[in-house]
């Protein structure tokens, strides 16, 4: 699992207009999976299944 902003350098994740991330491939906005044993959020496409970390 790579980080929101090391996908975003990469091209893996875009901005839209309104600064929401979205998949690159599928194009969809990421959801968001708050587990509170876990340190950050869990970004991910809701469509393809692809997860990124996003770290305070």
């Amino acid at each position: 699992m790579d980080s929101v902003r090391r996908a975003l350098r990469e091209g893996a994740i875009s901005k839209d207009v309104y600064e929401r991330l979205e998949c690159a491939d599928c194009e969809e906005q990421l959801v968001t999976k708050n587990d509170p044993d876990e340190v950050g959020t869990v970004r991910a496409c809701p469509e393809c299944g692809t997860e990124w970390r996003q770290l305070p």
